[in-house]
């Protein structure tokens, strides 16, 4: 029995007498082809199958959503306004940016662990006096200062 070339992949054909179920190994897909009748006994109807990627709607809304979690705006404390120049509200992703935009264009990481920050005046002063921070805590150590 041979399959015609131009068949869609997701068009498969299928005997009256085959099963649909999937095979568990290769040596049961032979069996189930050497077990199959003749071609002249059997009828090929075209049978296809819809995937979930062609069933969703296509995505029409461009409508930008709403910010929401660490993209929307929060009040800033008087402090972390101070370090911003002035911004009462920002979104804490905006926040992290301008810090270490701060931290690069000062240069100060540590020399020999680039993982440290070395605080300057300004940092001390959101960072609550710290002189040396890890870079995975300053995200913890701006949450004070994102008022509810």
């Amino acid at each position: 029995m041979a399959i015609p070339l131009g068949v869609c992949p997701s068009t498969f054909f299928a005997g009256e007498t085959a099963s649909l179920a999937k095979p568990s190994s290769l040596s049961s897909l032979r069996f189930r082809f050497q077990s199959l009748p003749p071609p002249s006994q059997v009828s090929l109807r075209a049978v296809s199958v819809v995937t979930t990627a062609t069933a969703s709607k296509p995505a029409t809304d461009t409508r930008k959503r709403e910010p929401r979690g660490i993209t929307k705006p929060r009040r800033v404390s008087p402090e972390m306004q101070a370090f911003l120049g002035g911004i009462s509200e920002i979104p804490r992703t905006q926040a992290l940016k301008e810090i270490w935009a701060h931290i690069k264009q000062h240069n100060l990481q540590d020399p020999q662990n680039k993982k440290i920050i070395v605080c300057d005046e300004k940092l001390k002063s959101i960072f609550g006096g710290r002189e040396r921070v890890g870079f995975l805590e300053i995200a913890g150590l701006i949450s004070p200062h994102f008022l509810k």
